[in-house]
């Protein structure tokens, strides 16, 4: 289980420093295998550079090698993510998470060519992002595969379509060395029984012991078990995403004690609903809030 971390705010909008090296704390200490920087979840695109750098930079510092950091490196400038990739410092980084071209919506030989010039430009393993609810455009079976087959850096694809079939088809025309990851926290049970190695989970960041607990059952067969903590979670699967990512999972954070639920726009925090659904769940489950 790898876990896609938030960053956390302050109630002036400032980077609460603070409160992520707390939960990255949290994430060496319970479980997760591997924390992603910079994804989705952290509210990438609201950061100035200067900000992006400095998280990198602390979080490296306070992980000490313990667990592998993938970093997100990613865009819809070809260009300026080579040029990231080749003058940026990328130490303490173990492998780059880089998703596919979004709003400019290029064809599946421009997400190839896209991909070709990134592996080109860094040493490191490359994970592969499709995730078509956010960049407009589907990467197709076909075209992983084909990046998959011609690049040996490329080592994995997070598949966040929701199209079960598409994944399903990776799996089983893949490379060996080759592994698809889920994107989604509420499918990661059943694409784990189709082939799937893991999750890089958004749910991680608040209960990293017990989803992990979860990927690794699976992983080694024992799936009654494993869908017992699948069905447990199954309604906050829903409520963390229903009013956008990462606005359940800060909610939900903040409730625990480690963050301030503050997002910065044009996100804004779930609604007074959602948060008292996610309470009640949080008080059900008995974790703490």
């Amino acid at each position: 289980m790898g876990v896609a971390l938030v960053t956390p705010f302050k109630e002036d909008e400032s980077i609460d420093f603070d409160a992520l090296l707390k939960l990255v704390e949290y994430q060496v200490r319970n479980g997760t295998d591997y924390v992603v920087v910079l994804g989705t979840t952290a509210e990438t695109p609201t950061l100035t550079g200067d900000e992006k750098n400095e998280v990198v930079r602390q979080v490296v510092t306070q992980i000490r090698r313990r667990i592998p950091v993938v970093l997100g490196v990613g865009g819809n400038c070809t260009r300026e993510v080579v040029h990231k990739l080749e003058h940026d410092n990328f130490q303490g980084i173990d492998a780059i998470l880089s998703v596919v071209p979004y709003y400019n919506k290029p064809s599946q030989e421009g997400i190839y060519q896209h991909y070709r010039a990134i592996v080109n430009a860094t040493p490191l393993p490359v994970i592969l992002y499709n995730v078509p609810g956010r960049t407009g455009v589907n990467m197709t079976a076909q075209t992983t595969l084909r990046i998959a087959r011609e690049f040996e850096r490329v080592v994995a694809v997070k598949e966040a379509s929701g199209n079960i079939v598409q994944m399903d088809d990776i799996i089983k025309r893949k490379p060996d060395r080759f592994m698809v990851i889920s994107g989604d926290d509420g499918i990661t049970f059943p694409l784990i029984a189709l082939g799937a190695v893991g999750v890089i989970s958004v749910i991680g960041n608040a209960l990293p012991q017990e989803f992990s607990r979860m990927v690794r059952l699976a992983l080694s067969g024992d799936y009654e078990s494993a869908r017992v903590i699948h069905s447990r979670f199954a309604e906050l699967f829903e409520l963390l995403f229903v009013d956008g990512n990462p606005a359940g999972v800060k909610s939900m954070l903040h409730m625990m004690g480690f963050i301030e639920n503050k997002l910065r726009l044009p996100l804004v925090p779930t609604r007074i609903p959602t948060n008292e659904k996610i309470r009640d769940v949080l008080q059900r489950l008995s974790i703490k809030c």
